[in-house]
C-alpha cells in the first residue's frame, strides 16, 4: 500500500505516501489533478479511491461500493474486510483469492483525472464510472455510471487516458497470476486497448452518452493481436522525418503488452526488425485503429529490459507513463475561437403566445483557465425583462441541457460586464447546450419564488483541448 516517486533529475527513488488501509494487495492505479495539484490513487484492498496532495497526505477518500453504485440503481456493496494475512492458513502465494482484494463489484482499477471529472473502471466485468471534482478539489458527490467495457474478455481495465480531441482509451490486462518462479504475475495474449468517443448528438435511445462498439487496436503480431499487459498513455505525434512533433500534443498511442513480436509464421519478416521477445511498449499513431495496423507494422516497439532473452516471462510488465507538456495545447487566458446559435425557449417550458427571446446575444469568447473551458457570455436584455443575473439549468447548478457536460454559472455579476460560466466534459467543437435561468438579483434576495426567464444557448465550443 506505498506509493513511491521518481526524482526527475536525479532518478532517486522515495516513498512518497502509505495507504494504511492497504494489507498488501497493492494500489490499482494513480492519476494526477494537475488543476488542484492532488493525487488520486485506486486501493485493491478496499475499493476505495484516495485523494492524496502534493506532500504526500491522504486527504479523504471516495468508496464507489457505497456511494457510486447507488446512482445506477444497484445496491452498494460495503467492504468485506478481509485482509492478506501471509501468516494465515488459508494464504497461499499462488491464490489471488487469499490476497485481500476486495469484492469485484467495488474493486476500482484504472483511475484518470480529465475534465473536471475523475474517470475510474470498475471490476472484471469492466464498467467505467466517473464522479466530479469540485472546485476546491473534493469529490462532488455526483457519481455517473458512463458504460459497460464492449470486449472479447471480461478482463479488468487497468488504466485510461483521454486524448485532446475527447477519446477514450482503455487497456485490459488479464487476470493476475503468480508462478513460484516469478515468471508469470498476469495471464497475456487476450487483452484489448480500445477507445470510445461520445455519440454525437447523444442517442436517446442508448442508456451510455458513448458509442457502444468501441475502436480497437492490433497489439502485438501473435494471432488476435490482442498482447495488451494493462497500461497506456498518449504522446506526442512525430513528423516525417521521425522527430517528435511538440505542437501535436497527444498523436501517438503508448501501450505495453507482451510477446510483442513473437509469430512463427511472420519470423522471417519481423527478423529485420530485431530480436522476437519483446515484452515493453508498442507506441502506434492513434488514428491506426483496427482493421488498419493488422499486423502492427505501422508500430514501434521497445523492450523493458533490453535482454531479449525471456521469450516465456509475462506479466512483468504493467503501466507507462509519458511526460510530454504539449506546447500545441491552449495557453490559460488565452481568448480561443468559438461560436454560438441564437438563443431559443427550452421546449419543456414553453413562453405564453410566441415572446422573443428574453435575452440576445452580443458576443461570446472562450478562454481555458485552470479549471477548463470558461466562456464570457456578452448578453443583452432587448425584451426588458431587467434581469441583471444568471443561472445554469437545472437548477442544481451542475449540468447542461447536453448529456454528460457540466457547466456552473458565477452567482456575482458586476454591471456591464460579461456572465461567466465554466464548462467541463465536453468534447473540443462539440455543440453544447446551456440552460439558462436570467432573473433580477433583487427579485432572488427578497426569498421565496422570483420570476426567471429560461433560455436554452447553444455554444459552438472551440475546436482545442484546454486540457494540461
Amino acid at each position: 500500500g506505498t506509493v513511491w516517486k521518481i526524482d526527475g533529475i536525479t532518478g532517486q527513488v522515495s516513498k512518497f505516501a502509505d495507504i494504511d488501509t492497504n494489507s498488501g494487495p497493492g494500489i490499482g492505479n494513480l492519476t494526477f489533478d494537475a488543476t488542484h495539484r492532488e493525487f488520486f490513487a485506486s486501493d485493491l484492498d478496499t475499493g476505495l479511491i484516495h485523494r492524496i496532495d502534493a506532500e504526500g497526505s491522504l486527504i479523504d477518500s471516495f468508496d464507489h461500493g457505497v456511494a457510486g453504485r447507488p446512482a445506477h440503481g444497484l445496491a452498494p456493496v460495503a467492504d468485506d474486510g478481509s485482509v492478506m494475512d501471509i501468516k494465515g492458513a488459508a494464504f497461499d502465494s499462488e491464490d489471488p483469492d487469499s490476497w485481500g482484494y476486495t469484492q469485484d463489484e467495488r474493486r476500482v482499477w484504472g483511475v484518470s483525472y480529465h475534465g473536471g471529472r475523475l474517470y475510474y473502471s470498475v471490476g472484471e466485468k469492466s464498467e467505467i464510472w466517473s464522479v466530479g471534482i469540485a472546485r476546491d478539489g473534493s469529490f462532488a458527490g455526483d457519481p455517473r455510471w458512463e458504460l459497460t467495457v464492449k470486449a472479447d474478455k471480461d478482463y479488468a481495465v487497468t488504466d485510461i487516458a483521454f486524448d485532446n480531441s475527447g477519446f477514450m482509451y482503455l487497456a485490459q490486462r488479464g487476470p493476475v497470476e503468480n508462478r513460484y518462479d516469478y515468471s508469470q504475475f498476469a495471464d497475456s495474449g487476450k487483452g484489448e486497448v480500445i477507445r470510445y468517443f461520445r455519440e454525437n448528438p447523444d442517442d436517446p435511445e442508448t442508456e451510455s452518452i458513448w458509442v457502444e462498439v468501441p475502436q480497437e487496436y492490433a497489439v502485438g503480431f501473435p494471432q488476435g493481436n490482442r498482447q495488451a499487459a494493462g497500461g497506456l498513455d498518449l504522446q506526442y505525434g512525430y513528423d516525417s522525418d521521425g522527430n517528435l512533433d511538440t505542437s501535436v500534443c497527444t498523436q501517438t498511442l503508448v501501450n505495453t503488452g507482451d510477446k510483442l513480436r513473437d509469430n512463427p509464421s511472420l519470423a522471417e519478416q519481423l527478423a529485420a526488425g530485431g530480436p522476437l521477445a519483446v515484452h515493453g511498449v508498442q507506441i502506434t499513431p492513434k488514428e491506426l485503429v483496427k482493421p488498419a495496423n493488422v499486423p502492427p507494422l505501422g508500430s514501434w516497439f521497445v523492450d523493458f529490459d533490453g535482454y531479449f532473452e525471456d521469450p516465456e516471462v509475462e506479466g512483468h510488465v504493467g503501466d507507462v507513463a509519458v511526460w510530454h507538456p504539449c506546447e500545441g495545447r491552449a495557453g490559460y487566458y488565452e481568448e480561443i475561437p468559438g461560436g454560438y446559435l441564437p438563443p431559443f425557449y427550452p421546449p419543456d417550458f414553453p413562453p405564453p403566445g410566441s415572446l422573443p427571446p428574453c435575452i440576445d446575444v452580443e458576443d461570446i469568447r472562450y478562454y481555458c483557465t485552470p479549471r477548463g473551458l470558461q466562456a464570457d457570455l456578452y448578453l443583452h436584455d432587448h425584451a426588458g425583462f431587467g434581469g441583471d443575473s444568471i443561472k445554469a439549468q437545472p437548477s442544481n447548478e451542475t449540468k447542461s441541457r447536453t448529456p454528460g457536460v457540466g457547466v456552473t454559472a458565477s452567482q456575482s455579476h458586476a454591471p456591464g460586464k460579461p456572465y461567466t460560466v465554466d464548462i467541463t466534459g465536453h468534447y473540443p467543437g462539440d455543440r453544447v447546450d446551456v440552460g439558462l435561468c436570467f432573473y433580477r438579483k433583487s427579485d432572488k434576495d427578497r426569498g421565496g419564488y422570483y420570476p426567471c426567464c429560461k433560455m436554452i444557448l447553444p455554444l459552438r465550443t472551440p475546436a482545442v483541448s484546454c486540457e494540461r
